[in-house]
């Protein structure tokens, strides 16, 4: 029996102990913070993450929380609609292979798939890591030393793995905040489904409305030192940016001040590494390729990573340096497509000017016209194939 070490019980974490673990693999996931972390934003699983889903046997469970799609209304400062965004084209862009859930949701789901599977141990560290051509000997902050086949690095953007194995300087900052957060009651002023949109030079805030315990709030902005805005705390930082906002935005800033600590609440972060592994050493997820929210598809790289690496390890047997590299291969050209997305997607939710703000908004009212969206559809199939 194969053994591997998996450092992190977020998506890519608990979706690669799944994997392996139905290949026979015992696993150990060891979690630094001390419980289960169940916030988060809403996300997209489509297209490889998707076809992962279904593999991993997550679809009967997700198609069960599918928040759906639902109409985007575009607002001004004080909340005053602009015009709407019709839920076809969100189903023209997803195509009909995808769902939407919270990521709460989808971590709950792979928490329950896996947690006979595996050993998930909280509050555990990597405390040092050494390897040779035949095991990697991986000392845990518990006092144990697990000698083991492979070692997974899924612990984020932030990755004590990465940096331990690899070495520092890979994380590329950015000059943006996020905070997310669910919101327990429907938001005042929308109707359900559906979810308002403020897009203002440098910020975007909203709301999306799905009914009780189906809501939630999502902020972004352009700022010179994002490290002094995550030192004032989601309350402070948030309220200050958007303060000045109309319509629901204040009810959800209440909501924030109530529950701080449920709120998502960092800086932004790509990373780009030439190389995700070494010798029995991998990273995965946010650790090894952090698209950021800007590109979308985290989550479903996420799980399409893990299902992947499942099965390169499979294929090629024993000689996992050789699954690890035909591994990477097949998955970093799209890698590196989602994140030069994410580096255009900037400009969409942290316009630099008032005439981006125009320009985007010239730009979604012309694909809301029902030519263009066909041709939409056609494009995104296209590529599907």
């Amino acid at each position: 029996m194969k053994r591997a070490v998996i450092v992190g019980a977020g998506i890519a974490g608990l979706a690669t102990a799944l994997r392996l673990g139905r290949d026979g693999w015992h696993t150990i996931v060891v979690e630094r913070a001390p419980t289960r972390r169940s916030s988060g934003y809403m996300v997209n699983l489509l297209g490889p993450g998707y076809d992962a889903a279904e593999r991993l046997g997550l679809l009967p469970v997700l198609s069960a929380h599918n928040l759906g799609l639902f109409t985007t209304v575009l607002t001004r400062a004080d909340g005053r609609p602009k015009f709407t965004v019709p839920t076809a084209l969100a189903e023209a862009a997803l195509g009909k292979r995808a769902l939407s859930v919270f990521r709460g949701t989808l971590e709950s789901t792979l928490y329950e798939a896996v947690r006979d599977r595996t050993e998930i141990r909280f509050g555990t560290t990597v405390t040092s890591i050494d390897q040779d051509t035949d095991l990697v000997r991986v000392a845990l902050s518990d006092g144990t030393v697990q000698h083991v086949d492979l070692l997974v690095g899924a612990d984020g953007v932030h990755s004590t793995t990465r940096t331990a194995v690899f070495g520092a300087g890979f994380r590329v900052d950015l000059p943006y905040i996020v905070g997310a957060f669910p919101l327990p009651h429907p938001v005042a002023g929308v109707p359900e489904p559906s979810a308002t949109t403020f897009i203002g030079p440098g910020r975007t805030a909203a709301m999306v409305n799905l009914g009780p315990q189906r809501s939630s709030a999502f902020f972004t902005y352009r700022c010179a030192q994002p490290g002094a805005e995550l030192g004032r705390g989601p309350v402070d930082a948030l309220g200050t940016a958007f303060g000045d906002l109309g319509g629901s935005v204040p009810d959800a800033i209440r909501h924030l001040e109530k529950d701080p600590a449920g709120a998502y609440f960092d800086a932004v972060s790509q990373v780009v590494m030439p190389q995700w592994s070494s010798g029995r050493v991998v990273v995965l997820g946010d650790a090894a390729w952090c698209v950021t929210l800007f590109a979308g598809h985290g989550a479903a790289l996420a799980l399409a990573g893990a299902d992947q690496l499942g099965a390169a390890l499979r294929q090629h047997g024993d000689n996992i340096p050789a699954a690890l590299a035909e591994w990477e291969a097949d998955l970093r050209p799209e890698v590196s497509r989602r994140q030069a997305l994410a580096r255009r997607g900037m400009h969409q939710y942290a316009p630099p000017s008032r005439f981006h703000v125009w320009s985007s908004e010239m730009t979604i009212r012309a694909i809301t016209l029902p030519v263009v969206r066909g041709l939409v559809r056609r494009g995104i199939e296209r590529s599907a194939r």
